[in-house]
């Protein structure tokens, strides 16, 4: 005995679906985004900086070397430049429309971003003198890493 494709799924398939959402008023979606606020991009980008220029800087004093401190500074502007294009876009009129062309965006500009950060460090010998590649990955990494933090530290929903 065949099955009709609708059966797996627990509903017969020349019936329509039962509608089992509501659709929220203006009202009542504006009290949802202040209970559960979302995580701005801007947000991100700045821990990025500020944990860039922070491994840079360490990066400098541990070492006694300029060398070695702008190398962890380009390793984590490697990912704060191409976060900006990327947050840029997002942030968008056009990548607002409707959810199509929400989710397409987000697909070019994360292409955006990986390859504007490939194309800089493979650009980084050229550009920055006496390139040490570790504080480069250090650099890299640390800034990386703001991801996680910035998830960990988002703003905490409010009690309504």
């Amino acid at each position: 005995m065949a099955l009709a494709s609708g059966d797996r799924y627990g509903f017969d398939a020349d019936e329509p679906e039962e509608e089992n959402f509501k659709r929220l008023t203006a009202q009542e979606a504006q009290e949802l985004r202040k209970s559960d606020p979302a995580l701005s991009p801007w947000w991100v980008v700045g821990l990025q900086c500020v944990a860039g220029l922070a491994v840079a800087l360490v990066a400098w004093g541990v070492s006694g070397k300029a060398s070695v401190g702008w190398s962890a500074g380009y390793g984590a502007l490697a990912v704060i430049i191409p976060a900006t294009l990327f947050a840029r876009g997002l942030m968008s009129q056009f990548s607002s429309m409707n959810a199509a062309t929400a989710s397409f965006g987000f697909f070019v500009w994360e292409a955006v971003k990986l390859a504007v950060s490939i194309a800089m460090i493979a650009m980084a010998p050229r550009l920055v003198a006496d390139l040490s590649w570790l504080a480069l990955l250090v650099g890299l990494l640390v800034t990386l890493k703001m991801y996680w933090l910035a998830l960990l530290k988002r703003p905490k929903p409010k009690q309504i």
